[in-house]
């Protein structure tokens, strides 16, 4: 926005500069003309128009070193708006294309929550409803987590190793019957690598 600014000053400077020189050049034409055409006979007025012309000759030359300087400006600035241009479009392509990924990633996000989810309701219908309860509740109390996999002596949701009278307790219950951890108290998944 600076940059399209500095050059849009520089544009009207520019084009202001080159009134200037223009409005400077027709008046050093028309007193050269009336110069030419011997309508003026006075010699004081003679020396007056020759010396406007020439006065007028050196303000057109410094006006014209003016519109150079600004012609430059404008360059440089043009060069910088199209060099952040082309920054701009590279950074807006990059962010495109990261939320064109976000969007994918959330869609698969979605569609994996609700195959899980329909997942979910078959298996939890085969589940009795007093221990769908307690899951439940366990997993709002646990963030998120009501039941975790005991592995190698070791519940899975607290990270903590079972002591050898909990291991017992475990290993003495009916294999439908239902274990809690004693440290996080959620429910111990057993399996063949429980350790028991």
């Amino acid at each position: 926005m600076a940059a399209q600014t500095e050059e849009s000053d520089c544009a009207r400077e520019q084009t202001k500069a080159e009134q200037d020189v223009e409005q400077v050049r027709r008046r050093a034409t028309r007193d050269q003309q009336r110069l030419d055409s011997g309508a003026v006979t006075s010699p004081k007025d003679l020396t007056g128009l020759q010396h406007e012309i020439a006065s007028l000759a050196k303000r057109q030359g410094d006006l014209e070193d003016v519109v150079l300087e600004v012609m430059e400006r404008r360059e440089a600035a043009q060069a910088r708006v199209a060099e952040l241009t082309e920054r701009v479009a590279s950074v807006q392509a990059k962010s495109d294309d990261a939320t064109a990924r976000r969007d994918a990633a959330f869609r698969e996000l979605d569609d994996e929550a609700a195959a899980v989810t329909k997942e979910r309701e078959i298996v939890s219908a085969s589940v009795p409803a007093d221990l769908l309860k307690l899951y439940d509740r366990l997993r709002v109390q646990g963030g998120g987590i009501g039941a975790a996999k005991l592995y190698a002596r070791t519940c899975q949701g607290c990270r903590q190793e079972l002591a050898i009278t909990e291991l017992s307790e475990i290993r003495a219950a009916a294999r439908d019957a239902v274990v809690r951890c004693e440290n996080c108290h959620r429910i111990l998944v057993r399996t063949a690598e429980s350790g028991l």
